[in-house]
């Protein structure tokens, strides 16, 4: 969600920032194994971020606003056993 935020994403966009992959029910991607490389932390950091900030300050980074974004949107992601 909120991928209105990323312009490189913007093509993912299905409108009000949500990504056009996302399971709105379970709240997970449903082209997890083929997503952009900017989805994949690992790879994002290598290809686009690596130049800025050391592995684990990137790391945290992403922990720290997928956290905010969770409680500002009390969002929870479901696993395949909660259904």
């Amino acid at each position: 969600k909120h991928i209105d935020r990323v312009p490189q994403l913007k093509n993912f966009d299905s409108g009000g920032g949500v990504c056009k992959f996302l399971n709105t029910e379970t709240n997970l991607c449903k082209i997890y194994y083929e997503r952009p490389d900017l989805c994949n932390v690992e790879v994002g950091y290598k290809k686009f971020f690596s130049d800025k900030y050391t592995e684990e300050e990137f790391f945290q980074l992403n922990y720290e606003v997928c956290e905010q974004l969770k409680r500002e949107h009390n969002c929870e992601v479901k696993n395949d056993s909660d259904a």
